[in-house]
């Protein structure tokens, strides 16, 4: 048994120690073994979701600096009177903020994802959206 899974380890290794990410001296890492079996869609996949949340994770660390600088939107986030500029910064603008802006977000968030971030694809990286 142990002679097989090492088999498959290093069949999972040469079949993606090519791509992008593979790097001296670790070569292609996978510590938690998601492609060990030497899927190319899986890893494709794993790639794509990986550029999109790093990408998710870039606009969130932008957006705190902005509103870390004091900027905010004009406007109501509700309905019941409450400022973009009411709310205050950080993870306490959560706990101040009412229902109905939640409401906002996640539509906005489900628009996005079902009409616009589609990856191209026969795009020329992974995470290509072309939008």
């Amino acid at each position: 048994a142990p002679a097989s899974e090492k088999a498959a380890s290093t069949t999972a290794l040469s079949a993606f120690k090519e791509d992008v990410g593979a790097t001296a001296p670790l070569g292609y890492f996978d510590p938690l073994g998601l492609t060990t079996d030497g899927n190319q869609a899986t890893f494709d996949r794993l790639r794509y979701v990986e550029v999109k949340h790093g990408r998710i994770a870039m606009l969130a660390v932008v957006g705190y600096l902005t509103t870390a600088a004091g900027y905010r939107f004009d406007g109501l986030i509700s309905y019941d009177g409450t400022k973009f500029s009411d709310l205050p910064g950080g993870f306490e603008g959560i706990k101040a903020m009412p229902q109905f802006g939640f409401t906002q977000i996640f539509i906005f968030i489900g628009v996005m994802e079902v009409a616009f971030m589609k990856e191209v694809k026969e795009g020329e990286f992974p995470g290509d959206f072309r939008n």
